[in-house]
C-alpha cells in the first residue's frame, strides 16, 4: 500500500510539472516553410534544450522568450555545401555566415580538406564556434602528404597509402573525398587514381564533390569525367560550384544540364552546387600552365627564355579563352599581400599604374611577376547571367556559398562570402522570380541535408535540431558588392543555432553554440 501511494505521489508531480511545463523558445505566427520545397502554413514553433519540440499553435503556452515572426518566413537554417572554413579557429563565431541565417557549413572543398583529419576535428571541438561544422577529406591534400607536388602516377604503394588516409578520414568524420582537378598536386591525376580514391569514401557511405578539371573550353569532357567516377566508383557525386567560364562557353550549360539528367537518367546519382554570381574567385595561378607550376621550380621555368615564352603563351590562351574573359578588366585582386593597394583593383588597373599598355601580353608579364611576388586571390568576371540562372533553376542545385569566411577590412573578399543566401531570397526570388520561395528554401536546406546525410537536421520538423533562419521575405537582400563587399545583408531578424538564439534583429548575440558534426559519427539522441 505504501508503495501505491508513493506511485500515485509520482503521477500527481509529473502531472503539475507537465501542466508548468514551460518552452525555452516560441517562435509565434510565422510561415513556417519546413524545407521540403512544399507551400508554407501558418503556426508556432516551440524549442525545448536543443530540439523543436511542437508545431502547431502554442498561443495558450509559455516560454523563457517568445519571438513574435509575424509576416516573417520561419525557415530551417541554411546548409552552405561549399564553405572555405580555413580561418575558422581565427573567425570561430563564423559571423560572415551566421547573419547570412547560414547555421551549417561543409568544408573541405576543392581538394583541401585538412589533415590530419581527426585531430584537427578534435582541436576544433574546444573553439567555441557559431556554426555547425563538417568536412571532407581533401584528394589534393592527401596526395600532397604522399607524393608532394610531383606530376607522376603513384605507385602501388602511394596509392594503397593514400587509400588509407582517405579510409581514415572517413571513419574520423569526413562526409566524403572532395577533389580539385584544376589545382596541384590533384591535375596531375589520372581517373584511375580518382575512382580508387572515390571508392573507399562511398563504401563509407560519403559522397564525392569536384572542382571539375575544366570549367572553360574543357568543361563538358570534365563533366563526363565526374560522371564516370560515379558509375565506376559508385558513389554519389556533387558538380561543385558549378559553371560555364570564358566568354566561348557561355550558354554550355544547357549541354552539362542535358548530361546530368542522361546520367540520373541512367540511375547514377549526380547533384550540383552554386554560387549565385557571375564571377568566381581562386588564385591568380589559375591562368599559369598546370606544367609550369609542378614542384618549386616556376621561378627557375621563367628564368628561361624558351619556358617563359611558353608559360607567357599559356597566360595569354587563358585570358582570351578563360577565366579572363578576354578582357583584362574582368580580373580583379581581392588579397595582395605584398601590395595591398592592388586589392580591389583589376589587372587593367596595375599595368596603368605601372605606367604599361594596357595589353594582354603586358597582362601576362604582371601574372608572371605576381606568382613570384608570392600569388594573389583574384576574382573572374567571366561567366554569363543566363547560365548562371540556368544551373540556378535545375531541381538537383543545391547552394555553396564557397566564400572564404571573413571579417571587416581583411582583404577584398568576393562578395559570396557576406550575401550568398540573401541574395537567393531576395535578388533571385523576389525580384527576378527565377522560382518560388518554398523552392529556393528546399535548395539551401532539405535537400543539401538530404544529400549530406545529416540526420535531424535541414528540416522544421519535431524532433528535429532547432536551427532556424527567421528573415523577412519583403526585405532580405545582400548588401555586399564587388566594389565595397565587408557589408552584412538586410532582413534577417533571427538565426537560432543548436536551441540557442545566436543573431538577434540581426546582430550577435555572443552565444556560440555550434558543433563539430562526423559523418559516421552522428547519434539520434
Amino acid at each position: 500500500m505504501k508503495n501505491y501511494h508513493w506511485f500515485l505521489l509520482f503521477l500527481i508531480f509529473l502531472s503539475c510539472q507537465e501542466k508548468d511545463k514551460s518552452f525555452d523558445i516560441i517562435i509565434q505566427n510565422g510561415s513556417i516553410y519546413d524545407g521540403t520545397g512544399e507551400n508554407p502554413v501558418q503556426g508556432d514553433i516551440g524549442i525545448i534544450g536543443d530540439r523543436i519540440i511542437k508545431i502547431g499553435d502554442l498561443s495558450s503556452e509559455e516560454a523563457v522568450e517568445i519571438i513574435n515572426a509575424e509576416g516573417l518566413a520561419v525557415s530551417p537554417g541554411f546548409i552552405d555545401m561549399h564553405t572555405h572554413l580555413e580561418p575558422l579557429m581565427q573567425l570561430p563565431m563564423a559571423e560572415s555566415l551566421l547573419k547570412q541565417g547560414a547555421t551549417f557549413a561543409l568544408g573541405g572543398p576543392d581538394g583541401g580538406g585538412p589533415w590530419p583529419f581527426g585531430s584537427y576535428l578534435d582541436s576544433l571541438d574546444s573553439f567555441d564556434l557559431g556554426i555547425n561544422v563538417g568536412y571532407l577529406v581533401g584528394h589534393n591534400t592527401i596526395r600532397r602528404q604522399v607524393m608532394g607536388m610531383e606530376d607522376k602516377k603513384p605507385s602501388e604503394e602511394e596509392l594503397k597509402q593514400m587509400e588509407s588516409f582517405v579510409e581514415s578520414g572517413m571513419n574520423e568524420g569526413a562526409f566524403g573525398i572532395s577533389t580539385g582537378l584544376k589545382y596541384l598536386p590533384g591535375t596531375f591525376s589520372e581517373l584511375s587514381e580518382v575512382i580508387a580514391l572515390s571508392k573507399i569514401a562511398g563504401e563509407k557511405d560519403g559522397i564525392y564533390t569536384s572542382h571539375l578539371r575544366e570549367e572553360g573550353l574543357g568543361l563538358l569532357g570534365a563533366v563526363e569525367e565526374a560522371i564516370i567516377i560515379s558509375r565506376e566508383a559508385k558513389i554519389p557525386v556533387v558538380l561543385t560550384h558549378h559553371k560555364a567560364i570564358g566568354v566561348k562557353m557561355w550558354g554550355a550549360s544547357g549541354k552539362t544540364l542535358a548530361m546530368v539528367d542522361s546520367a540520373r537518367a541512367l540511375g547514377l546519382d549526380i547533384m550540383m552546387d552554386q554560387y549565385p554570381y557571375a564571377a568566381s574567385h581562386t588564385g591568380i595561378s589559375v591562368l599559369i600552365p598546370s606544367w609550369a607550376m609542378e614542384g618549386e621550380g616556376f621561378a627557375e621555368r621563367v628564368k628561361d627564355k624558351a619556358l617563359k615564352d611558353s608559360i607567357k603563351s599559356g597566360i595569354i590562351f587563358n585570358i582570351l579563352n578563360d577565366r579572363g574573359g578576354n578582357d583584362l578588366r574582368r580580373i580583379q585582386f581581392s588579397r595582395v599581400a605584398w601590395k595591398k593597394e592592388l586589392e580591389g583593383k583589376t589587372l587593367q588597373d596595375w599595368l596603368e599604374m605601372e605606367g604599361l599598355e594596357p595589353s594582354i601580353e603586358n597582362g601576362a608579364e604582371l601574372v608572371i611577376q605576381a606568382q613570384l611576388n608570392g600569388g594573389t586571390g583574384t576574382i573572374y568576371h567571366a561567366m554569363d547571367e543566363g547560365d548562371v540562372e540556368n544551373i540556378m533553376k535545375h531541381p538537383m542545385t543545391m547552394i555553396g556559398s564557397d566564400g572564404r569566411l571573413s571579417s571587416p577590412a581583411d582583404g577584398h573578399p568576393h562578395p559570396r562570402a557576406y550575401g550568398t543566401f540573401p541574395r537567393i531570397l531576395g535578388y533571385y526570388v523576389r525580384e527576378k522570380k527565377i522560382m518560388p520561395l518554398e523552392t529556393a528554401i528546399h535548395k539551401m536546406t532539405g535537400l543539401s541535408a538530404e544529400r549530406l546525410g545529416l540526420k535531424d537536421r535541414g528540416f522544421l520538423k519535431e524532433g528535429y535540431y532547432a536551427d532556424i533562419t527567421i528573415f523577412d521575405p519583403n526585405t532580405v537582400l545582400d548588401q555586399s558588392t564587388f566594389t565595397d563587399p565587408h557589408q552584412y545583408p538586410i532582413g534577417i531578424p533571427y538565426v537560432i543555432v543548436n536551441g540557442k538564439i545566436a543573431v538577434k534583429n540581426g546582430e550577435l548575440t555572443g552565444i556560440s553554440n555550434g558543433k563539430v558534426i562526423r559523418k559516421n559519427k552522428q547519434k539520434r539522441d
